[in-house]
């Protein structure tokens, strides 16, 4: 169950219509509350910190992100970019992977499927994450869901003034650390490196200050522990170094579904075979066409155990 703290002195007691009842969680983006919507509904209520980079931009992502198919999601129901911005979201009763730590077995499975299922259908809706991390994996009484889509760009915008680096170091791809554009294959790296952490307890490039993650993510082979396979498979082929040579997150999908059967790229046509959604199933990212080039991965040493920390506001 989620743990709710009371509201503190500086707290406020509402957002717009939503009365707020106590904290769930705070970071770097903003607080969030368990609200209470005005026909007794409860959501989950983020409130932001700065309005920095809160442009129209900001506006059209979060209106994609209430058009995300509810696959594995929590939906985002309503938003403010007023005096005070905030964002409602499903309120998902349960712990976040962050907090429920190492999976194994079928648990291992259903998780991965679900996160993927909810990463294609966020990319099918022309959103890119940006952040995806253990904190941003509820496990509520319905199975995994992923949160926090769609309000990362607002925040990499308002770093770029600041130097600032947006999202969590030990699970960003090469090129969101290098500041190079970022696309739904970002969010493949960030992925398989959630699964890495999720079966051992360590991601696949350790934790340690930033300079050595970053040198180790770029430079460095990942190291996976004991993950099985053939999921082992699947998530060393989301690690390449460049975006070019990652499935697409649909491809992902097809392949834990399919027991690991490669699929093209995202750039390849993928067969049709039975989603997770539904009919109604996202199509593959259409992008990064042409080969593939290879793949250089220098050896690497052992890594050093990963903290955990609370969070994922």
């Amino acid at each position: 169950m989620a743990h709710v703290e009371p509201l503190r002195e500086d707290d406020p007691a509402v957002a717009g219509t939503y009365r707020l009842l106590g904290r769930l969680g705070s970071g770097g983006q903003g607080t969030v509350y368990l609200g209470l919507a005005p026909d007794g509904t409860r959501v989950a209520v983020k409130v932001l910190h700065s309005r920095a980079g809160f442009d129209d931009r900001f506006a059209r992502e979060i209106e994609n992100a209430r058009r995300v198919e509810p696959f594995c999601i929590a939906q985002v129901l309503d938003a403010s970019l007023g005096r005070q911005p905030y964002i409602v979201t499903e309120y998902v009763e349960g712990p976040s992977l962050h907090e429920a730590g190492r999976h194994a077995g079928a648990d291992l499975q259903r998780l991965a499927v679900a996160t993927a299922t909810a990463l294609a259908a966020i990319h099918a809706a022309g959103i890119v994450h940006r952040d995806f991390k253990p904190a941003n994996v509820l496990l509520g009484p319905g199975g995994p869901r992923v949160i926090d889509f769609g309000i990362a760009r607002a925040m990499d915008d308002a770093a770029t003034h600041t130097s600032g680096i947006v999202g969590t170091p030990a699970y960003m791809a090469p090129e969101q650390l290098a500041g190079q554009p970022v696309g739904p294959p970002a969010d493949v790296f960030a992925w398989a490196s959630v699964m890495v952490w999720a079966a051992t307890g360590t991601p696949p490039f350790g934790q340690d200050t930033l300079p050595a993650i970053i040198n180790r993510i770029l430079n460095n082979e990942p190291q996976l522990g004991d993950l099985p396979h053939p999921l082992r498979s699947i998530v060393y082929d989301c690690l390449a170094k460049d975006p070019r040579a990652r499935p697409a997150m649909r491809d992902v999908l097809l392949r834990l579904l399919s027991g690991n059967n490669p699929a093209p790229h995202a750039g390849g046509s993928s067969p049709q075979v039975p989603y997770a959604g539904g009919e109604n199933a996202p199509p593959p990212y259409a992008g990064g066409a042409g080969p593939a080039p290879p793949r250089a991965r220098p050896g690497a040493g052992p890594m050093p155990p990963h903290g955990r920390h609370a969070g994922g506001a």
